[in-house]
């Protein structure tokens, strides 16, 4: 059996396959067997009740989807008295996102969640910044070094740092997050954009923009994803492959000659409806290195699911 296991931003996980916080959910336990998971990254946690942004929130695009969902939260508490104890039950590790909107209300946040159960904190640092005039925090090195030094300094957990798509140098932003002791960098969130109903002239969103994911902005990613792992020595998820027999196996179109090839790169599981049908997407991306005997270059790989 093919041993998938990846050690990534201080975590041992038995696969690279992992959910996207803000995309799954408790009851997607009915539907797919949780323990088959690398890791599991939960919906964005608050220390408030938060009620989330006006409808609509979602809306198709022609290559992708926008959304508009405004961390809805139902506060930290609820996550002590139902998340928690509901992801318990099963193997793979629980990654706690978080989000605040002052580097002190992020610290004290992961400081509470620092708790047995818990295997490390992703901070959602592409969320606004009230202290600087609503802007995310991930949007500049100096904000995201700032606030990485303050939830660094608040737990001894492993620490990811989620950062935004949108910045202008996402490679100097991952660059002082692992300054600042971040343990990975998760790339990225969405692309800020937005769209017109051409029957009503008016956005499509309730709050006018949102986050574009899909396949339309892959390619975004892909290249950031790229930078960062170019800028930072932090967060990889990787695979490495040997043939120990000179047998012409898979992967061998040199001949029957001994193989070695080592890849790295992200791997992530979203889960959205589209005019009520349910998807399931993985996505894959693997930069090969290190290789003998074989070719060297890139594969990626992105698999759909609907269930109707």
């Amino acid at each position: 059996m093919v041993d998938l296991a990846v050690e990534i931003g201080g975590l041992r996980l038995a696969n690279p396959v992992m959910p996207a916080s803000g995309t799954f959910a408790e009851g997607l336990a009915r539907i797919i067997d949780f323990n088959r998971l690398g890791a599991f990254v939960i919906k964005t946690v608050t220390r408030e009740l938060r009620a989330g942004n006006p409808t609509p929130r979602v809306a198709e695009t022609a290559g992708g989807m926008l959304n508009s969902i405004g961390i809805p939260s139902k506060g930290v508490d609820y996550f002590f008295k139902e998340t928690l104890p509901f992801y318990r039950q099963f193997t793979p590790p629980l990654i706690a996102s978080l989000s605040a909107p002052t580097a002190d209300g992020f610290a004290s946040l992961a400081a509470e969640l620092s708790v047995p159960g818990v295997a490390a904190i992703e901070a959602n640092i592409s969320c606004p910044n009230l202290e600087e005039d609503g802007r995310a925090f991930a949007m500049t090195a100096h904000s995201t070094e700032a606030v990485m030094k303050r939830l660094r300094a608040a737990t001894k957990l492993p620490l990811w740092a989620k950062l935004t798509p949108n910045t202008g140098d996402i490679a100097d932003v991952a660059r002082a997050a692992e300054a600042a002791g971040a343990d990975a960098v998760v790339v990225a969130n969405t692309i800020l954009a937005m769209s017109i109903d051409v029957d009503t002239f008016r956005p499509t969103l309730g709050s006018v923009t949102g986050g574009l994911s899909g396949p339309a902005i892959k390619p975004v990613i892909m290249r950031q994803v790229y930078q960062c792992a170019r800028a930072v020595k932090i967060g990889i998820v990787g695979y490495y492959l040997q043939q120990v027999t000179a047998d012409g196996g898979i992967g061998d179109i040199l001949g029957d000659r001994k193989l070695r090839v080592a890849g790295a790169g992200p791997a992530a599981m979203f889960s959205f409806s589209v005019n009520n049908v349910p998807l399931y997407v993985v996505a894959k991306y693997y930069r090969e290195f290190s290789a003998q005997n074989t070719t060297q270059g890139g594969s990626g790989t992105l698999s759909i699911r609907a269930a109707f």
